[in-house]
């Protein structure tokens, strides 16, 4: 299992990697790939994972994270 400082440093790269998106869209889509990325690394379901980064990465704007 990975440690919790890679763990807490990956989290964070991905809720920021959407950051810079200029539409819901590709943020949805960096979401998803960072979403699935954590999900494997943490042996979990991967579409599931995908799916949550998603729809963060979808929604990341609009509740004011990503500004």
């Amino acid at each position: 299992m990975p440690s919790q400082k890679f763990l807490a440093v990956l989290a964070a790269a991905v809720l920021l990697a959407g950051c810079n998106m200029s539409n819901d869209s590709q943020r949805a889509v960096a979401g998803g790939l960072g979403g699935a990325l954590v999900a494997d690394v943490l042996d979990t379901n991967v579409a599931a994972g995908a799916a949550i980064g998603a729809l963060g990465g979808a929604l990341c704007d609009d509740a004011g994270a990503c500004r």
